[in-house]
């Protein structure tokens, strides 16, 4: 009897190990290995992440023997193409749960049906796909804690045994489609982690062994080594979060429990995402739809400052700076730079998430919008929205001997210790180069409060 090939459609798991569509597959299978260069998520991507995913290929093309056919363009014109080619009865990808993801997939199986042939779902980029954690009466969750209870106690799989030899690989020469090279990566100016499968595991085993024992605290301290800097393979799927928690079984320590949280988070935003995908764009709680926000010639102005990391808040020009050197910035500090763009400079949330998505390499559509909700206090688990950052003291805590921001704000590298934080306060004022801060924290905290406040006693008088 023989065995129809199978088309193996890569999207957000660029790697062989771990890898659930290949045992879908049927193992020693032909089978062709495809990566669709979709215009729709090419054209928005900034140049950090296409630099990063083009080497993501190429680390995946090597590791299949040079077998990955890349073909540019519309997935629904091009998969049920590709699969015609090859005489393929099954077309195999990892569930996509994100709004244009689940579109695009519903079309390409609707296309491939006309050909009798089937678009196999199997695993997803979570450890725990969204949808499979409910409530007793069979609810999604909109709240972390319980949801991140009942996801530990549903579990997850453990990892596939899978490799590059699991599938016989068809030689995309001989199929006759029109192909495309894996694209040279862009020129960029951050300095970016080495991309592929290779690194992830590479990059994990360092972190293990030498930072998980103090990931509780150190997580938070963007002065320090302390974080495991593998958002980036998750994003694209260079390692699966359950191969990380498979690592994690045995871990009792803080650490341990600490980064399995961090994974849930994960799995809760795209849960989040997929219940409401309306909450990419708005709102989760449209009653901040009332929030006043500022626009105008002055609101570009300061959100420019913001973004070009002079706002004269050292730590939040450190951040910055960050992003823009690295594509990638320190969660804490997220944070603070997200809490000052809403709550200091009152522009909307979605004018940060937007520049986050342009420039992080790891930027991550579900987790992105939330975040950026949660400090805004407008979604999910939403941060009281009477809790507003104080970049200064922010900075003693997190950065006490004022390294990180030294690190990135070089105007400020003779100032020693805590008073890095706050340069308005030296007796000349501040370094030469470096701008006075351009709001006052303590009267844009109250002008925050007061538009929050609004929110809520409307909230209270809707009938």
């Amino acid at each position: 009897m023989t065995t129809s090939p199978a088309l193996v459609w890569f999207r957000r798991d660029l790697r062989v190990a771990d890898q659930p569509t290949f045992l879908a597959a049927g193992e020693g299978t032909p089978a062709l290995a495809l990566f669709v260069l979709d215009p729709h998520l090419i054209k928005p991507a900034g140049e950090a992440r296409l630099w990063f995913l083009y080497g993501c290929l190429r680390d995946l093309d090597q590791s299949l023997g040079g077998r990955l056919l890349v073909v540019e363009g519309d997935p629904v014109d091009v998969v049920p193409r590709v699969a015609r080619a090859i005489g393929a009865g099954t077309v195999h990808i990892a569930a996509d749960f994100g709004p244009y993801g689940q579109d695009r997939d519903r079309a390409v199986e609707r296309a491939l049906a006309e050909e009798d042939r089937e678009l196999v779902r199997t695993g997803s980029p979570y450890a725990v796909a969204p949808g499979r954690v409910r409530s007793g009466d069979g609810g999604r969750y909109r709240v972390f804690t319980p949801f991140s209870k009942v996801w530990a106690d549903h579990g997850w799989r453990a990892p596939a045994d899978t490799g590059a030899g699991s599938l016989a690989w068809i030689d995309p020469a001989t199929v006759g489609v029109s192909a495309t090279a894996v694209p040279t990566p862009p020129d960029v100016d951050a300095t970016l982690p080495e991309p592929g499968e290779r690194a992830a595991r590479r990059r994990w085993r360092e972190f293990v062994r030498d930072h998980l024992h103090e990931y509780a605290d150190g997580r938070d301290r963007p002065d320090q080594p302390g974080t495991s800097r593998m958002s980036v393979y998750l994003k694209y799927g260079c390692v699966h979060p359950r191969t990380l928690l498979a690592d994690l079984a045995a871990g009792t320590s803080a650490g341990a429990r600490s980064y399995r949280n961090e994974l849930a988070w994960r799995d809760f935003y795209a849960d989040v995402l997929d219940q409401r995908p309306d909450s990419a764009r708005r709102n989760y709680d449209r009653a901040f739809d009332a929030l006043v926000t500022d626009s105008g010639p002055d609101a570009d102005r300061l959100f420019a400052a913001w973004q070009e990391g002079r706002t004269g808040f050292p730590v939040v020009d450190a951040g910055m700076r960050q992003l823009l050197a690295e594509g990638w910035m320190h969660n804490r500090v997220r944070m603070i730079t997200a809490s000052f763009l809403v709550k200091d400079l009152h522009l909307p949330w979605w004018w940060g998430a937007r520049h986050f998505m342009r420039l992080l390499v790891d930027g991550d559509l579900a987790s992105n919008q939330h975040g950026w909700q949660w400090v805004a206090g407008t979604g999910t688990d939403a941060a009281p929205f009477f809790r507003v950052f104080n970049p200064v003291l922010q900075g003693e805590r997190f950065d006490p001997d004022g390294d990180y921001v030294r690190t990135y704000v070089r105007e400020l590298a003779g100032v020693t210790g805590k008073a890095v934080h706050k340069p308005w306060t030296l007796p000349d004022g501040p370094p030469a180069g470096y701008p006075s801060p351009v709001v006052d924290h303590k009267h844009e905290r109250a002008v925050a409060l007061d538009r929050y406040q609004a929110v809520q006693e409307a909230r209270r008088r809707k009938p």
